[in-house]
């Protein structure tokens, strides 16, 4: 009897250390089994990737930083609504160009139109530039005496209303059209219209705007405002600077 118990205990001994090998887990149904130790080959686990930072904004383009209002300002705005202030006002720092003259950043932005224009077998020409006050003065009346007042404002503005006095305004032509509506069907019009911007120079009085402008089409007269501002104009489809800026139309004078 005493061998029996001994035998019994020693088995009992060996059926504990071989279930205390593997730590005790129960399944679904309650069932004790030994958990296997983790594979080495299971799959890492990865963390979703975070959202890609969208690119910033671009910058609104600040409408504020020139006057439209002084006459030496290159953003300035003369309509038949908006003379210059004063009058008789010069600029101060005309160029020859030409043998005409326009104000000397214009100046030099007309000689880089041309010769780009030039560079692909285009010649565009400078027919008119600077004005000054008497020699609108001038102009006003012969205009006035062969077509009469109404007819003559459409054409020409009155002294002290126009972009030519402002030294920043030209007539261009080429492609055996000079200063009529032409020049539009030009290669040398079709440049001008679609790369003037580059050079700071836009197209002042653009077809169907006369009822903002004040002025028939005239895709001979150019403006020069500035490659930051004709670019904005370009690419905003804005046709005039009036609409740009938010001003009043100007189809007639007031009065």
């Amino acid at each position: 009897m005493v061998l029996l118990a001994v035998v019994a205990a020693v088995v009992g001994l060996v059926r504990e250390a071989r279930s205390s090998d593997a730590p005790v887990t129960a399944d679904a149904a309650g069932t004790s089994t030994s958990a296997a130790a983790p594979s080495s080959s299971a799959p890492a686990t990865t963390s979703s990737a975070a959202p890609a930072t969208p690119p910033p904004a671009a910058p609104t383009f600040d409408r504020t930083q020139l006057s439209l209002d002084a006459p030496d300002s290159l953003w300035v705005v003369v309509d038949k609504a908006r003379p210059l202030a004063p009058l008789e006002y010069a600029p101060a720092d005309l160029v020859d160009i030409g043998g005409r003259q326009l104000r000397a950043e214009a100046a030099q932005a007309m000689r880089d139109m041309t010769a780009a224009a030039a560079a692909q077998g285009l010649t565009v020409t400078l027919q008119s530039a600077y004005r000054s006050y008497d020699y609108q003065v001038d102009t006003f009346r012969n205009q006035v005496a062969r077509f009469g007042e109404a007819r003559a404002e459409i054409q020409v503005a009155r002294p002290g209303y126009s972009e030519h006095q402002t030294g920043l305004a030209a007539d261009v032509g080429g492609g055996g059209c000079d200063i009529e509506s032409c020049f539009a069907t030009t290669a040398e019009g079709r440049w001008v219209a679609d790369h003037g911007a580059e050079f700071g120079w836009i197209v002042r009085y653009p077809d169907g705007a006369q009822d903002v402008t004040g002025y028939k089409y005239e895709p001979w007269h150019v403006r020069y405002v500035g490659v930051a501002l004709a670019t904005e104009l370009q690419r905003t489809g804005t046709r005039t600077l009036e609409e740009f800026f938010g001003l009043p139309a100007a189809p007639g004078y007031p009065g």
